[in-house]
């Protein structure tokens, strides 16, 4: 079949463009995301639950903390704090963490680790993509449910200095803020300055809930000099003075009888060896978390920090505030917050984590019933409905608290397999979409070449041999063997890929295209090896 060498060209880049973005369908999977619109409401909590016709109440737990304030260091790494230098470094917070009521933990964040992405993780409890890393430099408001918005919409008030990155996803939703940009790394003193001279005057009024800061002097002295830097200690020490003021006023504002207060120290990502950040190294992906608030038990020593997904966090603050979880979060609450509320308080926060995975889970993953996660979380359900009819009948017994705690240990181990299939599935590569992109592409190639010389002849006509091609026995062997593997992939793997979501026709369609490719690139690489003449831009079948 001869074909314009126009046509060809049109013909061969459409289909290049088909085979590309098949394998970025491949190589960027579809983030968990709810099928819902629209974001959770205390309204569309479920009751707790109950074994028996009685109705129950929906109430939920009072929150736990009356003000928040979140300090993020930009590229604080876990060792900084959690290193043999971490006295050195961060006294105060080395102290708090010994003898204080805290709770300390290595937060581990997903790559990419750049601030844009980490930001959305800690406020959505999704885990974004690597798509995010080009919406970084240009970023747009955020839509996706998320606990600023969430707590705006409580009547929350907010406050925020640092990093501008926050205001550009957060428009309207900061009572008050002062963004400051991140661009100019160079600067790693005024970047801080502008941040810290806010504190002192808000910190001693009450009329906010929420107090973000984010301070990027750290980032930049690690692209700068790296992260063995002698700058690195004298920032480091700035950090803990900071913390050591907030802390100060915090306590000193404590009221008798009043909610506890809440002061997190955390990263967004590390940093490398070399200073930089965006992988997935070991240095890169731990952070330090540390929560202080008199809510927690008073430590004495230092203990081994726990370790936990950096989107733990979300869940966390959201149900310590009265507020709902965000409708993506694929993470599940740090159980040492809570363990000092009444078993009742404690199962309650736990089934509502796990009614919310639960429902991210059915919206996402159509074979939802085969997770584990799924099948522990209906037991544990259904273990609390038979605590809950015990308890409201007033039975104090100590089979009672022994079958609570049961109860929570199944929540717990429930909520910890549907955080890890859901995180599983944000960074699941479908690999039988980006072989057959890669094949598809390379073929398309191959034959581009091949036919370079006719196109380029004063004819500009390419002869294909479509015909012969389609008419021998190699491309009915070759559909009857992609075929096959079709069948023994999709029949066989423990998740859907793309292709295993056509429909048959459409799949039988680009078997018989593929295998017709594969047939006519041989038929042209032949036709080009064998011996004797040739008319210019004309190639007899």
């Amino acid at each position: 079949m001869k074909v314009r060498s126009s046509v060809f060209a049109t013909l061969i880049l459409m289909s290049e463009v088909i085979g590309i973005t098949l394998f970025l369908r491949g190589f960027f999977p579809i983030p968990v995301k709810s099928s819902l619109a629209s974001k959770n409401k205390l309204s569309d909590l479920p009751a707790e639950p109950l074994t028996g016709s009685s109705p129950n109440s929906s109430r939920l737990p009072q929150p736990l903390f009356k003000r928040v304030v979140i300090m993020l260091v930009d590229a604080l790494r876990e060792d900084f704090i959690f290193g043999p230098n971490g006295r050195i470094y961060m006294p105060y917070t080395r102290h708090v963490m010994e003898r204080g009521s805290s709770l300390s933990f290595v937060a581990k964040a997903r790559p990419p680790t750049v601030t844009m992405p980490r930001i959305k993780a800690l406020t959505t409890g999704s885990i974004p993509g690597f798509i995010d890393v080009v919406m970084n430099l240009n970023s747009p408001a955020l839509l996706e449910d998320n606990l600023i918005w969430q707590a705006k919409t409580a009547g929350k008030r907010i406050i925020f200095y640092g990093d501008d990155t926050w205001v550009r996803l957060f428009p309207k939703h900061f009572m008050e803020y002062d963004g400051t940009t991140s661009f100019f790394v160079s600067d790693f003193t005024e970047v801080d300055n502008n941040v810290t001279r806010h504190l002192d005057s808000t910190l001693k009024r009450d009329d906010w809930e929420i107090l973000i800061l984010h301070y990027l002097g750290l980032d930049h002295i690690g692209h700068i000099s790296g992260p063995y830097s002698s700058l690195i200690q004298p920032k480091l020490m700035e950090m803990d003075d900071i913390l050591k003021k907030i802390h100060g006023a915090l306590v000193s504002k404590e009221a008798e009888g009043s909610l506890p207060y809440l002061l997190v120290l955390c990263g967004d990502h590390g940093m490398s060896e070399t200073g930089s950040h965006g992988g997935s190294s070991e240095p890169e992906v731990s952070t330090p978390l540390i929560l202080i608030s008199p809510a927690f038990k008073r430590k004495v020593g230092l203990e081994e920090p726990g370790v936990i997904e950096q989107v733990d966090l979300t869940p966390t603050l959201a149900l310590g505030l009265g507020l709902p979880i965000s409708q993506n979060s694929v993470g599940h609450v740090i159980p040492g917050v809570f363990e000092e509320l009444s078993l009742r308080d404690q199962l309650r926060l736990l089934h509502l984590n796990g009614h919310q995975l639960n429902c991210l889970l059915k919206d996402s993953m159509p074979n939802y019933e085969k997770e584990a996660g799924f099948e522990q979380y209906r037991v544990a359900e259904k273990a609390h409905g038979n605590w809950m009819k015990l308890y409201l009948e007033g039975n104090t017994s100590e089979v009672l608290s022994n079958m609570g705690k049961k109860v929570l240990k199944q929540y717990l181990e429930a909520l910890a397999a549907l955080s890890s299939a859901l995180s599983k599935q944000l960074g699941k590569y479908d690999m039988y979409s980006m072989i057959a992109g890669m094949v598809f592409v390379f073929q398309l190639l191959l034959i581009l070449l091949l036919a370079m010389p006719e196109a380029l002849s004063a004819e500009a006509v390419v002869d294909l041999p479509v015909v012969s091609a389609l008419l021998s026995l190699p491309f009915y062997l070759l559909c009857l063997l992609l075929a096959s593997v079709h069948v023994l992939v999709c029949t066989s793997a423990t998740s859907s890929c793309y292709f295993c979501t056509l429909s048959w026709g459409l799949v039988f369609a680009a078997v018989a295209f593929s295998s017709a490719m594969f047939c006519i690139l041989v038929s042209m690489a032949l036709r080009r090896l064998s011996p004797g003449p040739r008319s210019h831009g004309k190639v007899s079948l």
